[in-house]
Formats: C-alpha cells, structure tokens, sequence
C-alpha cells in the first residue's frame, strides 16, 4: 500500500470515528497499521480513537508503536501521558507530560516566528 492510499485510509478512518461508526475506524486503522507497520500517523490515530472510546489498553500498545516510531514527537508524548493518567500511573503520565513539554520548548528555540502567531 502507498502511502497516499494508507493516508487515505487514515482520513476514512477519521471520518468514520467522526460519524459515530467506531468499530468502521477501528477496522480502518487496524488495516493501516498492518499494512504499513512503520506509519506513526496510522498507530497515532489508533492510539487516538481508542482512548476516546476508553479502550486504554488498546491505546496504549497504539500509542507505544508510534512512540518507537518517532519518540520525540510532541503529540505522541502527549497521547502517552494522558493514557497512563487514565491508568492511574501518575509517575509514567508526569514522564510523558514532561517529554512533550520539552519538545515543545525545542520546536519554539527551532521555529521561534510560529510562537508569535504570524505577526
């Protein structure tokens, strides 16, 4: 599968979940991940879905795939962190939490204009 057509498959699956047909994007994602198992926005979005539908531990195997996938991405910390505070593992939640700050902080010394809103 290319990876427009696993992008697609992605944006389906996004519309599907946004459509209230869960078990479509879930199915969708599933699909995508085991085509293109090293495509972090196919196990982000997985990751995503689940924890909204409070599948945490599904989220979580998501969400840990697309961590070793790109582990200093902003929003993957960010996934992560409210995951283990759904767990009730403050400890892990603040690492992650800590992370994407971090990141943050990085992608503001890197693009310092995208801070000050374009002015």
């Amino acid at each position: 599968m290319t990876d427009d057509a696993i992008q697609h498959l992605i944006e389906e699956a996004t519309f599907d979940y946004t459509m209230g047909d869960n078990d479509a994007a879930l199915a969708k994602l599933t699909q995508a991940t085991t085509a293109a198992p090293d495509s972090f926005p196919a196990w982000h979005a997985l990751a995503e879905v689940n924890f909204n539908l409070r599948h945490f531990d599904a989220a979580l195997v998501a969400a840990e795939q697309a961590h070793r996938l790109q582990p200093g991405d902003l929003f993957i910390n960010t996934t992560l962190s409210r995951i283990w505070m759904e767990k009730g593992d403050k400890p892990k939640a603040e690492h992650y939490g800590a992370q994407a700050k971090i990141q943050s902080w990085k992608d503001q010394i890197q693009n310092p204009d995208a801070t000050k809103g374009g002015l």
